[in-house]
Order: structure tokens, then C-alpha cells, then sequence
């Protein structure tokens, strides 16, 4: 059997499906919001099956991975998260790359030596990653209205990714792989897909609200932003994320949003022009990530204060070293 775990963002699912554009085969599909980070623990494999991994952190699915690997299934993953040691196992076969400038798809599109190029450009436009977008598609030749076409897949996708749980979503990842693998170019995908149209409203209609939030709390190094609580937050926070630290790309920003738990769920990303210890800011508090970008599942009320001190620490001495 074939398992395919994938991070239910644009950048695993333009992952997988450049992954299975080259190798098609009936597969087992496990996804989730893109908080649910330990989706291993979902895969019962044994001897003879054949699991592929997509951008999901291998430090916090250590444990499932070890176990996989002692059933015998072999394990073939592609990530750019912070991963900690990789396993020694002649079952595991690991695709890591934690440079900033990278995303899981640009992994993907390089073992397959560029052949679906268009979808790792619209999962770097969607992983906030303009510059290295710009790049796959200045070698793929892409125009400007083709670029555009591009983002906009690529935030579309990532904006569904978000939320507490897949009631949050528009469509549960799996079911938006499955219509997306329909499609072989993002370009057809954006001009035919009935679900790209719905993804397309609702990106628009989440997007207008934003427009009159303010910062809770600014300086010269960051902004954090605390969103309300209700569902529309929840789904746009990553949205939002990505937004303001492109219109401010020199200052770190975190958004902080209330979820169904009774904490906060916070985004951090660290400034685009210095795209770097994102995940220092996280990690004190029990999350994780990268460089460039970094959360938070659960920041108890009583820690927003320190959680703020934290990124004033962490961005303030960074950016004057």
C-alpha cells in the first residue's frame, strides 16, 4: 500500500501533486488543517508499504517516523522544517532543505529535475516566498499576467489551509487535492476549477475586512496583530501573516487569534529582508517551524506579554547584529 501525508497548505499540496503528476498510482491520502503537525501518527503501515511525506516537520513526528520504520514500511520525505537528526535507516529516504529561500514544492521540483516547475512557482508565491517564485518562473520563462495567475493559486491554496479544524476550511485538503489532481497545469486549474472559484470569493471576501485592522502593539523592530474570535479569523490568519510582512518588509510580525481550545494560536514571520530565527521566537513556547516563518498551536492568555517581550528580543538583537 501507498500512503501519502501531506501538510494541507499550498506547499504540500502543490508538493504531492507535482509528486504524483510523475508517479501516478491509487494511493491512501492523509491531510489536515495546517496546525495538525504530527499527521504520522495517523499512518498504520507495515512491511512492503510505501509512505511519501510532504512538507510536515520531522521533529515533531520523530517518534512516528521511528515506528513506521520499525513495521518496515519505507519512508520517502520532502521538507523544509527545522527536522533535528535524520534516521540512518535503509528505509528512510530524506529530501531536506531548511534555507529560508526554499519551500517543499522547490524540493519537489528539483528532484524532478523542473518538470512541473508552474506548481512549485505557485507554492512559493503561496509560502510568501516572492523571491524565489520570481526565480523558478524567470527560468520557466513565465510572463507577468502568468505570474499573477500563479499567486493567486498559490494564496488561494495556502488560505485554505488554515483554520481550527476542516469545518474552519472551504474544503478539507484531501478532497481540494483530488480536484486539483484533475489538472496538470495551475493555469487550467485557476481558469476551470470550480473549487480555485469558491477558494477565489472567499480569499476576496476575508481579504476586505483586514484592510481596518490595526496593530495591537508596534515598534521599530515588529508588529503583533490579535485577531477576534470567530472562524473567519481563524482561516485568514495565515493570509494575514503573509500580508503584512510583504507590505512591511523589514519589520517581523506575529498574529495572535483566539481559537477553539481557549488559547491563541499565533503566526510569526520574520522579516522578509532578514528572513531569519522565526522559529527562536516559537520555540520557548512549545512550537515550532523555520527561519522565515514559524507558529505557535497554543499560547495561554498569560504568556501574550512574554510571547510580545520574546519578539522584541529575538528581532531587536537580530537586526542591530
Amino acid at each position: 500500500m501507498h500512503f501519502d501525508v501531506f501538510n494541507g497548505d499550498a506547499d504540500g499540496l502543490c508538493a504531492l501533486h507535482q509528486y504524483r503528476l510523475a508517479e501516478p498510482r491509487a494511493t491512501r491520502l492523509i491531510s489536515g488543517v495546517k496546525r495538525e503537525v504530527e499527521l504520522l501518527r495517523r499512518v498504520d503501515a507495515a512491511t512492503g508499504d510505501h509512505v511519501s511525506v510532504f512538507d510536515i516537520s520531522l521533529l515533531s513526528n520523530r517518534h512516528h517516523l521511528a515506528r513506521l520504520l520499525s513495521q518496515g514500511a519505507f519512508v520517502r520525505y520532502f521538507d523544509h522544517h527545522e527536522a533535528g537528526e535524520s534516521p540512518t535507516s535503509p528505509m528512510f529516504e530524506g529530501h531536506i532543505d531548511t534555507a529560508s529561500s526554499v519551500c517543499t514544492s522547490i524540493i519537489v521540483n528539483r528532484w524532478l529535475g523542473g518538470r512541473f516547475r508552474a506548481w512549485a512557482v505557485a507554492a512559493a508565491f503561496g509560502d510568501n516566498l516572492h523571491a524565489s517564485a520570481n526565480a523558478l518562473a524567470d527560468d520557466a520563462g513565465f510572463d507577468e499576467g502568468q505570474r499573477l495567475i500563479l499567486r493567486e493559486v498559490g494564496e488561494c491554496l495556502n488560505y485554505n489551509g488554515y483554520g481550527d479544524s476542516i469545518e474552519d476550511l472551504f474544503f478539507d485538503p484531501v478532497l481540494l487535492y483530488g480536484a486539483m489532481s484533475g489538472f496538470e497545469s495551475p493555469f487550467e486549474f485557476a481558469e476551470k476549477s470550480p473549487e480555485m472559484e469558491v477558494l477565489r470569493k472567499g480569499y476576496s471576501g476575508d481579504s476586505s475586512w483586514m484592510n481596518a485592522l490595526e496593530p495591537a502593539a508596534l515598534d521599530p523592530y515588529c508588529r503583533v496583530f490579535m485577531l477576534p474570535d470567530t472562524a473567519q479569523s481563524r482561516r485568514s490568519t495565515g493570509m494575514l501573516a503573509n500580508r503584512v510582512a510583504f507590505e512591511q518588509p523589514a519589520l517581523a510580525h506575529a498574529v495572535l487569534t483566539p481559537n477553539t481550545r481557549g488559547t491563541w494560536t499565533v503566526s510569526v514571520r520574520a522579516p522578509i529582508a532578514n528572513p531569519y530565527r522565526a522559529v527562536d521566537v516559537c520555540k520557548p513556547f512549545g512550537g515550532g517551524g523555520r527561519q522565515a516563518a514559524a507558529g505557535i498551536n497554543d499560547l495561554a492568555e498569560t504568556d501574550i506579554g512574554r510571547f510580545r517581550q520574546q519578539m522584541r528580543s529575538v528581532f531587536g538583537t537580530h537586526s542591530s547584529s
